[in-house]
């Protein structure tokens, strides 16, 4: 006896076979080429990424001696950047920007050392654009080409010139495929505030204000240290090699890395070179065998090297993998190891305080440390005891810690107290890349408290252990940190609490922009026709003019909004409001102020802040 098996055959032809140009490729796939698009709201969103890879051939300009100022001008969503180099080669010129794999770096000897050699960043930001244009000026002459969606629209030739040589690049990012979007000027002068700590002697002038270092890697270090430094931050400069550090007073290690003027916000090899040679080097100097985690710990650093063909781990370049510091040089941790033990050996022996506040530090470290062991073991105990994933945690399948997987940069965490709330957005996440974590109750305020604090709390030690961070925010398992809660008074104070958990233990998941607040409609407007959701009162105003005999309902807290509506706020359009470490002020007294004892102080703040709001409502009204 025979069976057949009922099947359905699907048609496979060579029509089903396509061959994109690179310009179809790009703006059908530009994750390949820029990372990720998002809408500005997030500092390594698409739109800054494009801006680099302009700004990066202008920088290559400075570094071989010619031009040392860049202007940036952002208006409209319309993008200027104009140096004072040479000009690209008016002959070359529409080839350089619309040709993929065009470029002068492959081949010249002074260009081994840039971050741009293979020809693709310009390219991308016109295909990407609805409108881009160049203009180089040599001697004289000009030449302006312009494209539109990528595809050449216009090409203009000009003799006896006035202006000085250089290179003007203008573009309007694409809305088609990037969909609404707006710059964050923050973020761009953050950027450029890091390339002129990379380039001292090179000037910045973004929308009309000026900016330039003097003091290289010392500069950057004294803007981002957020507390007071228990030393004066040691500053070393060799060839190719430039490093920056000190000890504050806080927990974890903070690092700022940079590659031939790149910033590689995920290390690499060079960076793990530098927390090897810094524990290593100290170490043998006080001849004491301290722990390197206890060396490091507190540590606040920076270090920039100049990699000849650097290697990075993909086009965003945000990671390096070159192992050596050029074809048949030195390895990358053999240099940094040689410099390292050298030049802060040396630096010590000259500078007694500095060694004999660092040593104090670092014994402080292992004091603590030793002391919470025995909190440590039985809190792992509870934490591998505890089911997280029935009690506490609805874990996700896609962590940030899943190196190779291509979506690991979507992995995120919600962070969110009481049942109902759970319940919403446990319903209505991407289980692939959404995980949720349940908080009983409000968790206490952990300001002043030492490390052993977050071991004695069940609340907190399993939070730390959900997240992967107890011994380094190296391995974290999400990439976004969310803290989902009511917008009511209850719903801020567990904020504030949360925030001030990562602040006092752990300010390096801000540091990295890991942390975010989970914005939430506040209300839905509808009628029969439409529903608006409305995240602040001036929304729900328009709506409420836009839409006719609509019915009015204010969302109390996150428990009242179904799943079914969460998935349209924690889905593509969801809004995150970054929490970011004010540069102005020091973490200690920010947290004094606000999760501290000086009641009084904090009143005040508290009312005049009431009265602002309480007259923009009346307004409104």
């Amino acid at each position: 006896m025979t069976s057949e098996k009922n099947t359905t055959t699907v048609q496979y032809t060579e029509k089903d076979i396509k061959t994109l140009s690179t310009r179809d490729q790009m703006r059908l796939r530009p994750g390949m080429w820029i990372g990720k698009l998002g809408d500005g709201t997030q500092p390594d969103d698409g739109i800054y990424t494009l801006i680099k890879e302009v700004v990066d051939n202008s920088v290559d300009e400075f570094t071989m001696g010619f031009g040392n100022l860049i202007e940036i001008t952002i208006e409209d969503k319309w993008v200027t950047i104009k140096d004072h180099g040479r000009g690209i080669p008016l002959e070359i010129l529409d080839a350089c920007v619309g040709v993929i794999n065009t470029s002068g770096k492959y081949e010249g000897a002074g260009y081994k050392k840039t971050v741009g050699l293979n020809g693709v960043g310009l390219k991308a930001v016109n295909m990407l654009s609805a409108h881009f244009e160049a203009r180089s000026v040599r001697d004289g002459k000009a030449r302006t080409v312009v494209f539109k969606q990528g595809l050449a629209a216009g090409d203009r030739w000009e003799e006896g010139v006035s202006e000085k040589n250089g290179t003007t690049v203008r573009y309007l990012v694409d809305e088609e495929v990037f969909g609404i979007y707006d710059y964050n000027e923050e973020y761009v002068e953050q950027r450029v505030k890091n390339y002129t700590y990379l380039n001292t002697g090179l000037a910045f002038r973004l929308n009309g204000k000026r900016y330039e270092s003097k003091h290289g890697l010392l500069d950057l270090l004294g803007e981002n240290l957020g507390e007071e430094p228990l030393y004066q931050p040691i500053h070393l400069k060799g060839k190719d090699i430039e490093i920056a550090f000190t000890h504050g007073t806080g927990y974890g290690e903070t690092y700022f890395s940079f590659v031939n003027s790149q910033h590689t916000t995920q290390g690499g090899t060079h960076q793990a070179a530098f927390k090897e040679a810094v524990a290593k080097t100290i170490k043998e100097f006080f001849k004491k065998d301290y722990d390197p985690a206890d060396v490091r710990g507190s540590i606040i650093a920076a270090i920039s090297v100049s990699v000849e063909e650097p290697e990075f781990e993909s086009q965003t370049k945000i990671k390096l993998s070159s192992k050596n510091m050029g074809p048949g040089q030195l390895s990358v941790r053999q240099f940094i190891g040689d410099f390292v033990k050298q030049e802060l050996d040396d630096y010590l022996h000259m500078h007694s305080e500095t060694a004999q506040a660092m040593n104090k530090k670092i014994a402080d470290n292992e004091k603590e440390r030793k002391a919470i062991s025995t909190v440590q073991k039985k809190a792992r105990e509870i934490a591998k005891k505890v089911s997280l994933n029935n009690r506490k945690l609805r874990d996700c399948k896609i962590h940030y810690s899943d190196v190779k997987n291509p979506r690991k940069e979507e992995s995120m965490i919600f962070i969110t107290e009481g049942l109902s709330a759970s319940g919403s957005i446990t319903a209505s996440r991407d289980v692939q890349t959404q995980a949720v974590f349940s908080l009983r109750g409000k968790p206490l305020n952990c300001y002043g408290e030492n490390k052993t604090f977050v071991y004695k709390n069940e609340e907190f030690n399993l939070l730390q252990a959900a997240l992967n961070i107890e011994e380094s925010i190296d391995d974290l398992r999400y990439n976004k940190i969310i803290i989902a809660t009511d917008a009511d008074v209850d719903g801020m104070h567990i904020r504030l609490l949360m925030m001030t958990f990562f602040l006092q233990f752990f300010p390096e998941v801000i540091r990295q922009n890991h942390l975010f607040v989970l914005q939430t409609p506040l209300f839905r407007v509808r009628n029969k026709k439409e529903t608006i959701y409305c995240y602040n009162e001036e929304e729900k105003q328009r709506a409420m003019a836009k839409l006719a005999k609509p019915e009015i309902t204010r969302f109390k807290g996150l428990g009242e909004i179904s799943s079914d509506e969460f998935k349209e706020f924690i889905g593509p359009n969801m809004r995150l409001e970054p929490v970011k470490i004010s540069q102005e002020e020091p973490i200690h007294a920010m947290l004094e102020f606000y999760m501290g004892k000086n009641t009084p102080e904090r009143q005040g703040f508290i009312v005049d802040n009431l009265r602002i709001e309480a007259d923009y409502v009346d307004e409104l009204n």
